[in-house]
C-alpha cells in the first residue's frame, strides 16, 4: 500500500513535463515503471534512433528518485524493528524456562508409565494372536463352504442337474473363490470350473442334437397324425351335410324327429373331435406320440444360465431349418414350431417362425408347380390337392398363411378337369364298346339299388321282383357310375380350397362332359354300332333313361357343393344329350321306315281302276298295321310313352307320305273314285290302329299321334269331296286342308277319273252332260295352275 502510494507521489506529471522532447520520454518512462508496463517499446524507439545513452540515462536519474523514497520507507519503520527485537529477547527466557519444566515431567512420567507399556506390549500380541486364530477359523470355514458346494456340484453332475450344478459354480464363483485363503484350492476351482461349464455344455448339446433327432420323427408322425384327424373332421363335415340334406328333404315332409337325431349326432361328433385335439397337442411329456419338449428348453436355459443363449438361439434355428428344407416334413413340423414359439420364452422370434414359413412356402409351391406341370392323371393331381388341401386346414388352424398353396391349386384348376373329362372319355368309350344293346337282368335287390336306386333311374317308388329286367342296358349304369366319380372327383377337387360358391364350375364341367363326352361317345356308338331296330330301341330306350339320369347328376352336384335343389332346379338347363337322343329315335324311326317301306313296296299291287271299293283295305296296309301292332307290343316293354309317340308319329307322317307318293308317282297315269275309296279304307284301319294305342297313351300323346296322317287323310277327303273347289277357299283349306301342297293337288286331281273311264279336264262329250263334281274338280285345277 505504501509502495503504491510512493509511486503515484513521484510519477511526473504531464504538466511539469514542459514542453522538452527529452523531458517528455522521462516521463512516459517513469510513468510506465510506475503502472508495471512493459519497457519494450521504450527500448526499441531508443534503438530505433540510435541513442540508448539517453534511455540510461533516463533510467539512471528514475532510480536517484527512488533511493530517496526508499531511505524514507526505511526511516519510517526502523523503531518498529526495535521494539519487535525486545519482543523476542523477552520470549526466549520465557522458553528456556518452559523447557526446563517440560524436562522433569518427562523424567516422572517415564518412571511411571514404563509397567503400563509392559502390559499394553503383552495385551497387543494377545490381541494380535486371537486375530490370527479368528482368521484362521474364518479360512477354515470359507474352505469348508466352499468343499461343500464343490460337493453339491458334483452331486448335481452325477445326477444331471446340471442347473443346480451351474448355480453352485456360480456361487463359488462370485462368493468364494476371491475369499478362498488357500492358493491351492483357489488355483484347482480356477482349473476346473470352466472345464465343468465346458462339459455341461457338451452334454446338454448332446442331448439337444438326440432331441433333433427325435424331433424329426416325431413331427412325420404327427403331421400324419394331424392331416389324418383333419380328415377324420372333413369326413364328418360331409356326413353332417349329407344328414342335413336329408333332414332338409324329410323337413319338407314334416318329419322333424329326424332333425333331432341329427343333433344328438353333431353333438357327440363335436366332442369326439375335442378329445382327439387334446390327445394330439399335449406337450410336456409328450403324450403317446413322444411330444416332449423338455430337453429343448432344458438345453435352451441351460445356455442362458451359461450366458450362451444368442448362440444357442443361432444354432437351433440353423438346425431347424435345415431339417425343413432335408425332410420337408411341413405339418409336423411347423405344429412342433408353434408350440416352441408359445412357450419357449423367447427361443425363437415370430419373425424367425415367418421366415421359416415363408421357405417352406416358397420351396412347396415350386415343388406342386413342377409337379402339377408333369402331371398326366387326374387321379395324381386329385391326391395332391387333398393332401395339401389337408395341409392347409391342418395348418391354418395354427394360423400360418395357406394362401399361396391354395393360389396353386386354383391356378391348375383348369387342367385338372381336362385331364379328368380326358379320363372319364377312356372310360366313357371303353364302355359303351361293351354294351351287347340287351336289356339289363338284376337277380338281387343289391344290383337293383346299386344300378337304379342309386342314380334315380327308377320309375316308381315299388321295388319290382326279382329277377328284374331293367329297360336300358348296362351302359347306362356303367356311364352313371363314372360320370359320378366325375362330379366327387371335381366336388372334391374344388372342396376345402378356399372358394366357398364352386357349384357353377362345377356344373360348367359337368355340362362338358355330358354335352361334348358322353354325347359324342353316344353319337359315335349310333353311328357305327346301331344297325337293327333291336340295337336302335335299346339305345333309345337307354336315352330316355339318360335323361332322367342327367337330373340326377345335376341336383347331385347341388347337394355335394352344398346348393340348396331349388336353386339348382332354378338354373336348369336343356337336356343335354339331347343329339344323341335325337340321332337314336332318328335312327330307330329310319330303321322303322325303312322296314315300313318293305311292306309299303306292296301298294305296287294295287288295283287303280277297280270296279267295286276295297272293304278291308289293302294288302300293304294290313302288313303294315300288323308290324306296327307288333311293334307296339314290343316297344311299349322297353320304351318310354314319350318316346314311342315321337317314334310312332314319325312311322306314320312316314306311311302317309309315301301313300301320297303312290298316288303321285308317275307309275300311276289314272285311277277312279274305287281306288280313292279303298285308300280311305286303308286310312281308316290306320286310324283305327291310333285310337287303339289310348290305353298306352295319355289322351294329349294320342292327339298328337292323329295328324301323323293328316295329309294323306286331307288328300282322300279332297278327292272324296263333292265339292273340291272349297280348297281355294282360305278359311276352309286352313281348317281342313292346311297340309296339302298345291302341286300335289294338282298332279294328282289331274290323274282321277270319272265312271265313264275318262279322265277331268283331259277328255268329253259334247252331247253328254258334265259331272258337276268333274266340272268343280276342273276348276279347282285349273285355277291351282293359274296360281302356280
Amino acid at each position: 500500500m505504501s509502495s503504491s502510494k510512493y509511486r503515484r507521489k513521484v510519477a511526473p506529471s504531464a504538466a511539469d513535463s514542459g514542453d522538452s522532447a527529452d523531458k517528455l520520454d522521462q516521463l512516459l518512462l517513469s510513468s510506465a515503471i510506475c503502472n508495471g508496463e512493459d519497457l519494450v517499446p521504450f527500448v526499441r524507439k531508443v534503438f530505433v534512433s540510435g541513442k540508448p545513452e539517453t534511455l540510461l540515462h533516463h533510467l539512471r536519474a528514475f532510480s536517484k528518485s527512488k533511493e530517496s523514497e526508499i531511505e524514507e520507507v526505511c526511516k519510517a519503520h526502523y523503531q518498529d524493528f526495535i521494539l519487535a527485537v525486545d519482543d523476542l529477547r523477552s520470549l526466549l527466557s520465557d522458553v528456556d524456562s518452559l523447557k526446563s519444566a517440560l524436562s522433569e515431567s518427562n523424567s516422572k512420567l517415564q518412571s511411571v508409565g514404563l509397567p503400563l507399556l509392559s502390559s499394553l506390549d503383552a495385551f497387543v500380541e494377545a490381541r494380535t494372536v486371537s486375530r490370527n486364530l479368528n482368521l484362521a477359523l474364518d479360512s477354515v470355514r470359507a474352505c469348508v463352504h466352499t468343499i461343500e458346494l464343490c460337493t453339491r456340484a458334483n452331486k448335481h453332475l452325477e445326477d444331471g442337474n446340471f442347473y443346480m450344478a451351474l448355480k453352485c459354480l456360480d456361487s463359488i464363483e462370485n462368493e468364494f473363490l476371491d475369499k478362498t485363503p488357500s492358493s491351492t484350492l483357489k488355483r484347482m476351482l480356477e482349473k476346473y470350473i470352466p472345464e465343468i461349464r465346458s462339459y455341461i455344455e457338451r452334454k446338454v448339446s448332446k442331448e439337444f442334437g438326440d432331441w433333433l433327432v427325435e424331433i424329426r420323427a416325431v413331427s412325420r408322425t404327427l403331421g400324419q397324425l394331424a392331416i389324418s384327424q383333419a380328415s377324420s373332421a372333413r369326413q364328418r363335415e360331409e356326413d353332417l351335410r349329407i344328414k342335413q340334406r336329408q333332414a332338409e328333404e324329410q323337413s319338407r315332409l314334416s318329419l322333424r324327429d329326424c332333425v333331432y337325431v341329427l343333433e344328438e349326432e353333431d353333438e357327440d361328433g363335436l366332442g369326439t373331435v375335442g378329445d382327439d385335439a387334446k390327445d394330439l397337442y399335449s406337450n410336456g411329456g409328450g403324450g403317446h406320440l413322444g411330444f416332449d419338449l423338455t430337453p429343448l428348453y432344458r438345453a435352451y436355459h441351460i445356455h442362458q444360465t451359461l450366458g450362451l443363449e444368442d448362440r444357442f438361439k443361432q444354432y437351433y434355428f440353423e438346425n431347424r431349418k435345415l431339417q425343413l428344407t432335408s425332410d420337408f416334413q411341413i405339418a409336423g413340423f411347423f405344429i412342433v414350431e408353434d408350440r416352441i414359439f408359445r412357450t419357449s420364452g423367447g427361443l425363437i422370434s415370430k419373425m424367425e417362425v415367418e421366415n421359416l414359413w415363408e421357405t417352406a412356402m416358397s420351396k412347396m409351391c415350386s415343388v406342386l408347380e413342377d409337379q402339377f406341370s408333369r402331371m398326366q392323371t387326374a387321379n395324381h393331381l386329385l391326391l395332391i390337392k387333398d393332401y395339401v388341401s389337408l395341409l392347409g386346414v391342418t395348418l391354418r388352424r395354427y394360423w400360418y398363411p395357406v394362401e399361396p398353396l391354395l393360389d396353386v391349386l386354383s391356378k391348375h384348376r383348369d387342367k385338372y378337369h381336362e385331364l379328368l373329362i380326358s379320363d372319364c372319355r377312356k372310360q366313357i368309350t371303353e364302355a359303351l364298346s361293351a354294351d351287347k344293346f340287351e336289356q339289363m337282368l338284376m337277380k338281387k335287390e343289391y344290383e337293383y339299388s346299386m344300378n337304379v336306386l342309386s342314380f334315380q333311374l327308377q320309375d316308381s317308388d315299388i321295388v319290382p321282383a326279382f329277377p328284374y329286367i331293367a329297360p336300358f342296358s348296362t351302359t347306362v349304369p356303367d356311364c352313371c357310375r363314372i360320370v359320378r366319380s366325375f362330379i366327387e372327383d371335381a366336388v372334391s377337387f374344388m372342396s376345402y380350397g378356399g372358394q366357398l360358391d364352386f357349384y357353377d364350375v362345377v356344373k360348367k364341367y359337368l355340362d362338358r362332359l355330358l354335352s361334348e363326352v358322353l354325347d359324342g361317345a353316344l353319337l359315335k356308338l349310333i353311328s357305327s354300332s346301331v344297325h337293327g331296330v333291336p340295337q336302335a330301341m335299346q339305345m333309345a330306350a337307354n336315352m330316355a333313361v339318360f335323361e332322367r339320369a342327367c337330373d340326377f347328376f345335376f341336383r347331385h352336384a347341388a347337394q355335394l357343393s352344398g346348393i340348396p335343389l331349388r336353386m339348382a332346379e332354378r338354373g336348369r338347363r336343356r337336356f343335354p344329350l339331347i343329339k344323341a337322343r335325337e340321332a337314336a329315335e332318328e335312327t330307330l324311326s329310319g330303321l322303322l321306315k325303312g322296314k315300313v317301306d318293305s311292306f309299303m313296296l306292296l301298294i305296287e299291287n294295287v288295283n287303280w281302276v277297280p270296279d267295286e271299293p276295297l272293304q278291308n283295305g289293302n294288302e300293304y296296309v294290313n302288313e303294315v298295321i300288323f308290324y306296327l301292332e307288333t311293334l307296339v307290343s314290343t316297344a311299349q316293354q322297353i320304351l318310354p310313352v314319350q318316346v314311342l309317340q315321337r317314334v310312332l308319329q314319325d312311322v306314320l307322317s312316314h306311311i302317309s307320305v309315301m301313300i301320297v307318293g303312290a298316288l303321285q308317282a308317275d307309275s300311276v297315269k289314272r285311277f277312279n273314285l274305287n281306288a280313292v275309296m279303298g285308300f280311305d279304307v286303308d286310312i281308316k284301319l290306320l286310324e283305327a290302329f291310333v285310337d287303339n294305342q289310348a290305353s298306352m297313351f295319355a289322351e294329349e300323346d294320342l292327339n298328337q299321334l292323329k295328324p301323323a296322317l293328316s295329309e294323306a287323310r286331307q288328300m282322300i277327303n279332297l278327292l272324296l269331296s263333292s265339292h273340291p273347289e272349297n280348297f281355294l277357299n282360305p278359311v276352309i283349306r286352313e281348317r281342313s286342308y292346311n297340309s296339302l301342297d298345291y302341286k300335289k293337288v294338282v298332279t294328282i286331281s289331274e290323274k282321277l277319273k270319272d265312271s265313264s273311264d275318262r279322265l277331268f279336264g283331259t277328255f268329253g262329250s259334247r252331247n253328254m252332260k258334265q259331272n258337276p263334281k268333274k266340272k268343280s274338280l276342273d276348276t279347282l285345277i285349273k285355277r291351282l295352275r293359274d296360281a302356280s
